[in-house]
C-alpha cells in the first residue's frame, strides 16, 4: 500500500470523526435547548399557578355609608309629609278666610274684612297662588328637589305626600276643605305622571 493510500485512509477518518463528533455536539446543545425550554415552560406555568392560588378578593357591605342612605332617605320623606301638612292646612286656612269662616278655630263665629277676603278669595282661585294647580306643582317640585329626580323614589314621595295629607287632616280637626281635595287628586296625577314619564308601574 503507498504511503498516499494511508494518508488518504487517514484522513478520511479524521473527518468521519470530526463529523461525529460535530453531530453529537449538535444533538447535546439541541438536548440542552429543549431541556431549557421545558423549564421555562414550567416556569411560565408554575408563576399562573402561583398566581391563580392568591386568595380572591372579598367585598364587605359598607354598612356606614348603608345606615347614612337609609337616614337621608327618612329625612326626605318626614320633611315632604312635614311640608305637605303646612302647605294643605295653610291653603284650607286661605280658603275658609276667603269664604268667611275659620273652622279650625274652637270660638266659631269670626269674620274678616272684605280686603283679606279679596285676597284670599284670588289666591285660592284657579291660577291663585294657593289654588288646585300652583299648590299640587310645588308638592310635586318639592319631592323632585328632594329626591334629585331619582325616578325610583316617586314611589316614597308618594308615600310621604299621602301620610302628609293625614297629618294635615289631623292638624285641621277633620277632613280638609273641597280645594284641598282637589290637589290631593292632582298631586296623584302628577305622580302618577312622573311614573309613567320614568316607565314605572304606579302604585296610586
Amino acid at each position: 500500500m503507498s504511503v498516499n493510500g494511508v494518508t488518504g485512509a487517514a484522513n478520511t477518518y479524521d473527518v468521519y470523526q470530526t463529523s461525529q463528533a460535530a453531530n453529537t455536539k449538535a444533538a447535546e446543545e439541541n438536548t440542552a435547548a429543549k431541556s431549557d425550554e421545558k423549564k421555562d415552560e414550567a416556569g411560565v406555568v408554575y408563576e399562573a399557578s402561583k398566581q391563580n392560588a392568591q386568595t380572591a378578593k372579598t367585598y364587605t357591605q359598607n354598612t356606614d355609608l348603608v345606615n347614612k342612605l337609609k337616614a337621608d332617605a327618612e329625612a326626605h320623606t318626614k320633611q315632604l309629609q312635614s311640608i305637605v301638612e303646612q302647605l294643605m292646612t295653610k291653603q284650607g286656612q286661605t280658603y275658609n278666610t276667603a269664604n268667611g269662616i275659620w273652622s279650625f278655630l274652637a270660638s266659631g263665629d269670626f269674620t274678616v274684612d272684605a280686603a283679606t277676603k279679596a285676597q284670599a278669595e284670588k289666591d285660592i282661585a284657579e291660577d291663585g297662588y294657593w289654588g288646585v294647580e300652583q299648590t299640587s306643582d310645588r308638592i310635586i317640585d318639592f319631592a323632585t328637589a328632594l329626591t334629585g329626580g331619582d325616578p325610583d323614589k316617586i314611589e316614597e314621595m308618594r308615600e310621604a305626600f299621602k301620610k302628609g295629607y293625614k297629618m294635615a287632616e289631623k292638624t285641621w280637626g277633620g277632613e280638609l276643605p273641597d280645594i284641598s281635595k282637589r290637589t290631593y287628586d292632582a298631586v296623584m296625577e302628577k305622580f302618577d305622571k312622573l311614573a309613567e314619564d320614568a316607565g314605572l308601574t304606579t302604585s296610586n
